[in-house]
């Protein structure tokens, strides 16, 4: 695994699923110099936990978009399955509702070049190299600053899902750090009222 921290986030061009919109260069370039970005990739469309994230996110969407977060999920799925489940209802397992962009990596390099794909390549008994494993991305999430640089990463195995409060906390400790060089230690929260 590769360690992010400290680097420039790899770069990207893809298409993404903002509400039932398609981009088709969608690029962290946006958000340089003007927002910090929350990117967190998810193994599958249309799987049973992945939902229960997606949808805590957009739940917690306000609260990111207050500290001036953009959130962005990624999976190996193409923009039309983003686009269909999208349309799915909640009781049928779909994500009616999500806002944010939906970036699809069907090509699979987005998650290669973050280091969260599941799966590696290998040589076969004739010699030719072939993928082991499933090609999807794990529950890599990564904080990067407005400068473009990834403060903070966590990956999780596929099975695992994420508190996205934690996500938020550690947004909040960035911003503290860079508003007051004060560093956060263990179990650090935000004062109440102080965020926004």
């Amino acid at each position: 695994m590769s360690v992010l921290v400290g680097k420039r986030a790899p770069a990207f061009k893809a298409y993404a699923v903002i509400g039932q919109q398609v981009e088709a260069d969608f690029s962290l370039d946006r958000y340089l110099g003007k927002r910090y970005v929350l990117l967190f990739f998810y193994p599958a469309d249309f799987s049973g936990l992945c939902p229960t994230e997606l949808l805590a996110f957009q739940q917690m969407l306000p609260e990111f978009e207050r500290r001036g977060v953009a959130v962005i999920g990624c999976s190996t799925d193409s923009h039309q399955v983003h686009q269909a489940w999208l349309r799915t209802p909640l009781d049928e397992g779909g994500i009616v509702g999500v806002t944010y962009p939906l970036v699809a990596d069907a090509t699979k390099t987005i998650s290669a070049n973050y280091d969260v794909l599941a799966g590696h390549y290998d040589y076969n008994e004739s010699g030719e190299m072939v993928f082991i494993g499933t090609a999807q991305a794990y529950r890599g999430l990564f904080l990067i600053d407005r400068d473009g640089i990834v403060r903070h990463q966590l990956v999780n195995d596929r099975f695992l899902g994420r508190r996205i409060s934690d996500a938020l906390r550690v947004v909040d400790a960035l911003r503290h750090f860079e508003e007051h060089g004060e560093t956060c230690p263990a179990n650090w929260e935000a004062e109440e009222g102080i965020i926004g």
